[in-house]
């Protein structure tokens, strides 16, 4: 495991292997049992913006003990005309041995991966346009598995905005693969009919029924070309106390609009700790894909 592109280019057998892995950082790194490697350097390279993403690998390297270098792209040479491939190159040769790279345009993880680095530079995927996302749908089967032991057989219902969603697409794709049985409700103009693994169901209350996980989607304003109907989204589509079931457990990438994707109430509930929970299962997992990446790379 060099890099990391997509869901698809993980074998079940390495996804297993990071969430395995995962569970041991997290069950030694908070108790200090951990013992730190003084090797290694990741560059972050943002082109949009982030918080629990790059904050969760920039956490993920600082407990490994790799250096971290921030890539900013308004000070770099790339203002002054150097290509991306050129910068990478660059970096990786004054000692960079991963680039964690969020992006706006589909498919650029995979033609950089496809590259010819010099020194041999491992990638991953932190975002890419509408498509993939693969470490939040390594933590998301993570915060699953923990919380419900096994997918399979598993109702999870994915709520909101699937056709802008790279989590939507990543998640489908892993939690079908481990058999797990998931549906979309969304809206018409929200619907994703590529997404051949999930079944969708435009009515929310028929959705949610027998529900054992239920993950909220942000409406990605950024994204959107035209204007929705936000009063009647949040009539029909809204997860909140009335609709929730009572056993499943709810989950959401973040950011959350409040009281429009879920309610404030069930945000600040019981119910909502789960969000929580997935940002910090996120710098485990991470630590995971750095930590195999990187010995693939020395291997």
């Amino acid at each position: 495991m060099k890099n990391l592109i997509n869901i698809k280019s993980l074998k079940n057998d390495e996804i297993l292997e990071i969430t395995e892995l995962a569970e041991y950082y997290e069950k030694n790194v908070p108790q200090g049992l951990h013992k730190r490697k003084q090797t290694g350097s990741a560059a972050l390279l943002f082109f949009e913006n982030s918080t629990r993403t790059r904050f969760s690998f920039e956490m993920a390297s600082k407990k490994l003990g790799f250096d971290i270098f921030n890539f900013d792209a308004q000070k770099s040479s790339i203002l002054k005309g150097e290509g991306f491939f050129d910068t990478l190159n660059n970096l990786n040769a004054i000692g960079c041995d991963i680039a964690v790279i969020r992006h706006s345009r589909e498919g650029f993880i995979e033609e950089l991966v496809n590259k010819d680095y010099a020194y041999g530079l491992g990638i991953i995927n932190a975002g890419e346009g509408k498509s993939a996302h693969p470490t939040q749908a390594l933590l998301d089967f993570y915060t699953l598995k923990k919380h419900l032991g096994d997918v399979k057989g598993k109702k999870i219902v994915i709520v909101g905005d699937i056709i802008h969603s790279r989590v939507a697409k990543s998640n489908i794709e892993l939690l079908s693969r481990f058999g797990a049985h998931v549906v979309c409700a969304s809206p018409d103009y929200f619907e994703d009919w590529s997404q051949t693994n999930a079944k969708y169901e435009a009515n929310i209350n028929i959705a949610l029924k027998d529900a054992d996980a239920v993950m909220g989607l942000r409406i990605q304003k950024e994204r959107l070309e035209n204007q929705i109907p936000l009063a009647n989204y949040i009539k029909d589509y809204q997860i909140n106390e009335t609709n929730m079931p009572e056993n499943a457990i709810l989950m959401h990438p973040g950011p959350v609009n409040r009281d429009v994707e879920i309610s404030s109430t069930l945000l600040d509930s019981q119910k909502g700790r789960v969000i929580i929970e997935q940002a910090r299962n996120g710098v485990f997992v991470r630590m995971a894909v750095l930590d195999l990446i990187y010995k693939g790379l020395r291997a």
